[in-house]
Parts: C-alpha cells; structure tokens; sequence
C-alpha cells in the first residue's frame, strides 16, 4: 500500500494541502462494523495514519450524510469495503459515488476490498448486487438518474485492482498483507 502523509487542510492550490484525512473507510455497517472494519480501523490508527470512521469521527448532533460527503471530499485515499449487503444501503451508494467523483475531479485514491464477496459479482453486478439494484429501481422509479450513477460508480469501483478476502482466509492474514 502506499505512504500515507496528510497535510492539513488549506486554501492553496497546492494539491497536497487538501487532505485532512488520509483514509475514508466506505462499508456497510451491518456487515462489517464489528469485525472486519473496527480491526481495519485500530491497525490504521496503530500505524498513524488519519482514519475517518464515521461512529468514531462524527459528533453528536451533526448532520451524518453532510459529514459523511464533507470527509470523503477531505481524503486523500477511500478505501471502499465491499460486502454481502453494501448494495443495499443507498448511503453506502451516495457515498461510492461520491468518492468516485473525488476519484476523478480530485485524484483521490481508491482501494476496493471485496470483504466475503466475489470481485465479479460486485463488477457485474449480479446475485446480491442484482437483486439490491432491482429494489432500487423498484423504490427510486422517478429517478432513475441516481440509480444509474450508483451502478456506474460500482462498477467503476469495482474494476479497481484491490484485496479478495474469502470467507476462509484470516481477517489478519488481509492486515498483514494490507500494511505488510
């Protein structure tokens, strides 16, 4: 993976100035939260890099999806956790898609992790991701715009080369490999 330095954030056009977090975690709470993403989490925090975790960086009374939008845009890499359930969430998608817009205007690295889920099928968009997007289609009829950004920005997310953890590798295994 690569150096994480962070800069803090300034007005400059000085790309390298923009950043106040190195890292934004994008996951699926349900899924990952209390495992995967929480050991994710302690080893960045370990190694000194600037997460952003949203239970542990936002305040009580502030707006969540402003937040949210305002850290994605703050950091220098997103690291984009890909679950079972990710599709489902249209907040994880609001966030996906704006991370891929940083990607783009802002050069902000993404690094996918298909956590317990086949790359393909979140590429493709087929079995738990099909069937996520077709109640999306269901629920969001008079917007057929946003839902048409979500899959794009999947798979624009997903053809990234990233991690595979299978449901029989070592979670450790992964944060040896990811800070090896």
């Amino acid at each position: 993976m690569a150096s994480f330095e962070s800069s803090p954030t300034s007005s400059s056009s000085d790309p390298t100035e923009k950043w106040t977090y190195d890292v934004f975690l994008s996951f699926r709470g349900k899924d990952t939260r209390h495992n995967f993403v929480n050991r994710l989490y302690a080893a960045l925090v370990r190694r000194g890099i600037y997460a952003f975790k949203d239970d542990e960086m936002i305040r009580r009374g502030k707006l969540i999806s402003t937040e949210l939008l305002k850290a994605i845009e703050q950091s220098m890499f997103a690291v984009v956790i890909f679950s079972e359930n990710y599709a489902n969430s249209s907040w994880c998608l609001d966030e996906l898609a704006k991370i891929i817009e940083c990607q783009d205007r802002m050069g902000q690295k993404v690094l996918p992790v298909f956590y317990h889920v086949n790359p393909s099928d979140v590429r493709g968009q087929k079995r738990d991701f099909a069937t996520a997007f077709q109640q999306h289609e269901e629920e969001f009829t008079g917007n057929m715009d946003k839902v048409s950004k979500w899959r794009d920005a999947l798979a624009a997310a997903a053809n990234l080369s990233g991690w595979h953890i299978l449901k029989t590798v070592d979670r450790l295994v992964f944060l040896d490999l990811f800070f090896g």
